[in-house]
Order: C-alpha cells, then structure tokens, then sequence
C-alpha cells in the first residue's frame, strides 16, 4: 500500500533537470504551472490570478509566493527561499521574480512560460522584457514515463475507484436521482478510505472527498462529456459511470457503461461491439508497441462492424497528476511537432486510459480502464467487471 510519494523522488526530478539546465546556457531553468512546480518540489497550490514562479539553478531552489501561500511552502524542505508579494494587483509578482532572479545571478533562464498564465483574470509582464527566456517543457516530458513509485499510486487509487463504484451501483435504482446517488457512494467510499489509511493518507483536496463516484444518465451518455441531468432514473436508462481517487495527486479512472433493467437488444448490441472494441485495444498494448497503432486497432474494428461514424474520440490518454496528460492513443500521434524519434511507441511506465466509446443518437457506451505498459507487457490497474451481466442493475 502506498499513498505518498518517497521524499528521493523529488531528489531525483530535481537531479534530473539540473543535469538538462548545464546542457543549457541558460543560468536558472523556470516553471510557471502549478503542476510542474508540484511535481519538483511537493509544494502543490491552485493556479489562481496570483503567480507562483520557481527558480532552479545548479545549487539552489528559489520560488515566488502570493502573501497567502507563505506559510504553506516555508516548511517544504526541497526549497532554499521564499520570496513573497502581497498579491495581485496590488502586489508586484513579477517584480518580486525579478528580484529572485537577480539574487541567483540568473540574467538568461529557461522556461516553461514567457509569464505566468492568463487566469482568472490576470494580465502581467512577460519575463522576457527583462531576461532573456529560452524555452523548455522538460517537465511535461518527464511525466509521461511513470516510475514504480507513481503507479503504487495510481495503483492505490484504482482499488478506492472500485470501492467508490461498487457503492454507485449498489446505490443506484428507478426513481433515485444521480447527483444524490453520486454524493452517497463517493462521501461513503471516502469515508472507508480514511478510515483505512489514517495518517498515511496525504490530504490534497478542499472540501470534497479523497474518491469521487459519478455517472451522466439517459440522452446525456450520447455526448462523450455529456452532464449529470436533472431528473430521475427510470428502467431502460443507460448510464456511463465515472470513479477515481486522489492519492497523493494522482489520479487513475475507471468508467462502465451500465444499464437499469435489462437492456434492450439494441443497447445489448452496442453494448458487445464497445466491449470488443476496448479488450482489442488492451490486448494490443505493449511497450515498443506504436502509439498510434492502438487507435488504428479500433478504428479498423469499427469501419469492419459499419460504426465507424459513431466514434467520437481517440482510444485514451495518459493520465497522473492530470486527468489527460500525453502521449495520446491517437492514430496521428507521431505526427506532432514534439514528438521526437522514439517517443512514437509504449514505453514501460506509461499509465493509459482505454476507452473506446459508440455513440448513438440515443444513448452512449463507454468504458475506461486504467492500465500500466511495464516491461514485460501491461498490468490492468481498475478491476471492476466488464461483462454485461455485472453491469445490470435490478
């Protein structure tokens, strides 16, 4: 079980963009986004309208804060400094990174963004009318690749997923409304996930719980990202669920296409060509596999069964500290300016979402699962049946 990620992971991610800035002329390598600057350091905080810049050199660690987050990132033991600002507009957040800057001899940095992102309403300088920036997404790179330690994370979040899904099902039934259904099985799955992991568990959410347990009902299931309608369940609805849980920042998902009463012929056949169409795509998985030939799997399956124009997407994604993250499952993956030789196949390490999805004009069948390539082939991270029959209710 774990539910943290070892204080040597962030050793060795700051190691490792040490060793890409001395390949570099730049004097301080910069993140801009929150999620890089979590997956350095630890320090996690919301992307708001107030900047949080990070400065890495050879021998420091150096970040700019908001006044509010001082107190928050003070204690992190990976971080030399704080500088801090009041907040903004009022404050000088850029300013205060300068002034950063300057103290670390860094006139020529690199870095994720030329400024900090265009949120909740903030409009700032670009760094460069005072350095000169190269740019670099080595982060985002480092990410795809998992290591043993990121997927016993994952790995923890899908069995909670499970958990928070079984009480979906078993709370769902004609007259009952999804949100309420929804609130019931994801507060009750979280509350058997403290209970389990105490003080283990790292607290990183506001308000919700560490498991969320969802589902879109009826006509809605028809839209890929279809929304959680306001009217009750009746017999015949077709439902996409949606579970996952947050461990450590880390995320896994696990959806089904499920059914309230039996389902008709035609929702029973649609149901069988998805299935299908997901074990090929699981089956075809592997590293040095090509990407993009997953998504070709699918594809060539639907055009032979004559559905081809009821696909919406690609096949899956990555995911880990974000919900989407590259590569994608994507028959034009290789094509794409930052892919670079070799990065066009599985590697060991990537986590992926499989989830091929039929969309009728009525109804919508999907399921995701979250599965590991390794080096010896793949590993299936969520558990919750797949087969018809375990996904009937009443």
């Amino acid at each position: 079980m774990a539910t943290r990620l070892p204080d040597s992971a962030f050793d060795d991610r700051l190691a490792a963009v040490r060793d890409r800035l001395a390949e570099t002329e730049a004097d301080a390598a910069c993140w801009f986004g929150a999620t890089a600057i979590e997956y350095l350091t630890g320090f996690h905080h919301i992307q708001t309208e107030r900047p949080v810049v990070l400065a890495v050199t050879a021998e420091r660690v150096e970040i700019t804060v908001p006044r509010l987050e001082v107190e928050r990132v003070e204690p992190n033991p990976r971080i030399d400094a704080v500088h801090s600002y009041f907040d903004y507009p009022g404050g000088a957040p850029i300013e205060t990174a300068r002034e950063m800057l300057a103290g670390l001899d860094a006139d020529h940095v690199t870095a994720d963004a030329d400024g900090a992102p265009g949120v909740m309403g903030y409009e700032g300088p670009a760094l460069s009318e005072s350095h000169t920036v190269d740019s670099q997404s080595w982060v985002d790179r480092m990410r795809w690749e998992k290591t043993d330690a990121e997927i016993d994370l994952i790995r923890e979040s899908a069995t909670w997923a499970n958990l928070g899904h079984r009480y979906l099902a078993e709370y769902t039934e004609p007259g009952a409304h999804p949100a309420t259904v929804s609130q019931r099985a994801s507060m009750d799955a979280s509350r058997a996930m403290l209970d389990a992991l105490g003080d283990t568990y790292a607290v990183r959410v506001r308000g919700d719980g560490p498991v969320h347990a969802g589902y879109i009902s009826g006509h809605e299931t028809a839209l890929p990202h279809g929304h959680t309608p306001n009217e009750r369940l009746s017999r015949g609805d077709v439902l996409i669920t949606g579970a996952s849980a947050n461990v450590d920042g880390y995320h896994s998902e696990l959806e089904r296409t499920m059914f309230v009463g039996e389902p008709s012929d035609d929702q029973r056949h649609y149901f069988e060509l998805m299935l299908e169409a997901q074990s090929l795509a699981i089956d075809a998985l592997g590293p040095g596999v090509p990407i993009a030939h997953v998504d070709e799997v699918v594809h060539d399956y639907f055009a032979e069964q004559g559905i081809e124009e009821l696909a919406r997407h690609h096949v899956g994604h990555n995911i880990g500290m974000g919900g989407h993250e590259p590569p994608y499952i994507d028959r034009g993956w290789g094509e794409y300016d930052y892919v670079e030789d070799g990065d066009e196949v599985m590697r060991a390490g990537h986590v992926h979402t499989i989830e091929p999805g039929i969309y009728t004009e009525e109804f919508g069948y999907r399921h995701s699962d979250t599965v590991a390539v390794t080096e010896e082939g793949t590993e299936m991270l969520t558990h919750f049946p797949r087969d018809l029959a375990s996904n009937v209710i009443g």
